[in-house]
């Protein structure tokens, strides 16, 4: 744990001087799509008066340079072959540079997939002067029991997410305080080493320094709740090429993740199977007839495959809209009966309000909020990431909410552990239980 506070600790650093620099990049590398942007930071505020932390923060920026290219190397939103992405990511930031006219040197970057575990742990002290200082925050956090998550786990994310003095919860700054005892809540959010450290070695062959690194599902979540959905509680599900993130928010802080090794590209993959076709002509059919829903039309709308094989009969194929459908659809409802099943996992119907919001490029497939509706509960809708200064028409859509979410990441920090200088002999004790439990217990 020390290895790793320390390693958070000098990557935060590396964000400030690359923030007061005033340029810095992020990079979002999915299964199907690597999307780079390149913020200019314009006025960084010194002091944090919202958070906890003593992380310098809230920035507000301009998208400068923007270049998105088709993701080689990565499968379930994790990296295979790591020369392919480390081509297809230079190109991505080279042409992103090139628009911005301006060089990086520091990124943040986001990964989905790696099999993320969320943990909610508790911690307790007593206060010695009655009176909350920052020193009690960071001796709080360190008292929280680290559950023991096994070899080959790191922890991505862990932000203080409650606050308690004596009976008194629901605080989002205990300092300055007067009482007793004081309390936190903290979510941990762990993930496959290797994963992220395949990432952190694909972009320093990139000559790129990392200057932190997020959860695509929560930075997803970030952009694509409203204010008042990140306070009462929503989940996001963060429908990408090769996997579907999910994170759940409350008090505007996430309780949980995880993610289905499942996306768009696993749809595509069905159709070039059913229809006996190229990937690319899968894709391109999934995207121009694609659905969920038929109705009594579609069995007459044909669909001309075109295939290029050189047999005249095997080229002018067609199939029915319908055929399609059903070929997309029982894939599509694998999906959502998965996330249905995670939601009931960490104990969703606990929360005061139920919205779901579908983001990511694969939930722009028409008719998905409709069947999302029967499956995961009638508050659905479709999410667009925030709209943010700067930021190119072409990357305002769904498929890019955890590339605007990890702008706001960047600009926006919420407190984590790391943030608080925790006396090295109080790192945290370990002993195991799960989020689920935990929230349903304190919200």
């Amino acid at each position: 744990m020390t290895d790793l506070y320390q390693s958070q600790r000098a990557m935060r650093n590396m964000r400030r001087a690359a923030m007061q620099r005033g340029v810095v990049a992020v990079l979002d590398v999915g299964t199907s799509k690597i999307a780079c942007l390149v913020l200019r930071v314009e006025n960084l505020a010194e002091d944090r008066e919202d958070g906890l932390g003593s992380l310098a923060g809230q920035a507000q920026f301009r998208v400068i340079g923007a270049a998105t290219t088709r993701s080689r190397g990565v499968r379930f939103g994790e990296i295979d072959a790591m020369q392919e992405t480390e081509r297809a990511i230079r190109t991505a930031v080279q042409a992103a540079q090139k628009m911005a006219q301006v060089r990086v040197d520091h990124v943040i970057a986001c990964l989905s997939g790696a099999r993320p575990r969320s943990y909610g742990l508790a911690g307790e002290v007593q206060l010695a002067e009655g009176q909350v200082a920052e020193s009690d925050v960071a001796r709080v956090l360190a008292a929280c029991d680290v559950p023991d998550f096994g070899q080959g786990r790191e922890v991505l994310h862990a932000h203080p997410v409650n606050f308690a003095i004596d009976h008194r919860s629901g605080l989002g700054d205990p300092r300055g305080h007067v009482g007793n005892r004081l309390s936190a809540d903290m979510h941990l959010l762990t993930i496959d080493t290797v994963a992220v450290r395949n990432l952190l070695h694909c972009i320093k062959r990139c000559d790129l320094e990392i200057a932190g690194i997020a959860s695509s599902a929560y930075a997803a979540g970030l952009a694509s709740l409203v204010e008042d959905e990140q306070e009462l509680g929503a989940a996001c599900i963060d429908m990408g090429g090769g996997s579907t993130g999910v994170s759940i928010f409350i008090k505007k802080h996430m309780i949980f993740a995880d993610a289905v090794r499942l996306g768009g590209v696993h749809v595509s993959s069905d159709i070039a199977k059913g229809l006996r076709v190229p990937l690319a002509t899968a894709e391109r059919i999934k995207t121009f007839y694609g659905g969920v829903m038929a109705t009594g039309m579609d069995d007459r709308e044909m669909i001309e495959i075109g295939a290029n094989c050189g047999d005249w009969e095997k080229d002018r194929k067609r199939v029915s809209r319908t055929a399609l459908i059903g070929i997309m659809r029982p894939r599509v409802e694998e999906i959502l009966e998965e996330v249905r099943a995670i939601l009931d996992a960490a104990g969703f119907e606990q929360l005061p309000s139920q919205q779901i919001v579908l983001t990511g490029g694969a939930s722009q497939i028409p008719g998905l909020d409709g069947l999302a509706a029967r499956i995961l509960g009638q508050n659905v809708r479709l999410g667009r990431p925030l709209r943010v200064q700067g930021l190119p028409q072409a990357a305002t859509g769904a498929g890019f909410a955890s590339t605007v979410g990890l702008c706001l990441f960047a600009a926006h920090p919420q407190d984590e552990w790391w943030d608080f200088p925790i006396p090295a002999e109080r790192y945290p004790a370990r002993s195991l239980r799960r989020a689920a439990k935990w929230f349903k217990d304190n919200w």
